[in-house]
């Protein structure tokens, strides 16, 4: 038996992880997934809220990161240059959890109902950092539109990561970024 919470949780996540690859997301039940992590399925119940949560369990720590690093950014730097360093924020907690990272994504990838489930939480991730990016002081219309822009260039550079582990996300990011910021460019030229 997992000796700690974040034992018993982490065991959780690879056991379901592990069963979703195997017999698919839809004919999975916390059940099979606590028993394949030697614990109670009310242990399961203390630590995800349904299967889907297994996979979306970090959510919370992620959004607080970034908001907390838009919210700490030197003051006179442009949004996406703020956005840019609660990405990199970001992109330490995934490379932490690479070994969760990819196959999770998989999973989401076979399932529609957790696609769906990821646009909705990618869309509360975008709003919490627009509304950071508002007090700091950036007008309603540009805060969103940063926060989305910003949204969908990072994810770019995520999967850049996961096709090409061989550079750092860091590395995917900055480039992803200039590419923007050349859009951008010739757009307004």
């Amino acid at each position: 038996m997992p000796r700690s919470g974040e034992e018993a949780r982490r065991r959780l996540q690879q056991a379901a992880l592990e069963l979703y690859g195997e017999r698919g997301f839809d004919r999975t039940t916390t059940a099979e997934i606590a028993a394949r992590a030697g614990v109670t399925e009310r242990t399961f119940f203390r630590h995800f809220s349904d299967k889907r949560e297994v996979l979306f369990g970090g959510e919370a720590d992620l959004r607080d990161a970034m908001v907390r690093e838009v919210a700490a950014a030197p003051d006179g730097l442009e949004p996406f240059d703020v956005l840019l360093r609660a990405f990199r924020k970001a992109g330490e907690i995934l490379e932490r959890n690479r070994p969760f990272s990819e196959p999770r994504l998989a999973v989401i990838a076979a399932t529609p109902a957790l696609r769906e489930r990821e646009l909705a939480k990618h869309a509360y991730l975008t709003e919490a950092l627009a509304e950071a990016l508002r007090r700091r002081g950036v007008g309603e219309r540009l805060a969103g539109l940063a926060a989305q822009t910003g949204w969908a260039t990072c994810h770019h550079a995520v999967q850049a990561w996961l096709d090409d582990s061989s550079r750092a996300l860091d590395e995917h990011l900055d480039e992803t970024f200039a590419d923007l910021r050349g859009l951008t460019a010739e757009a307004g030229a």
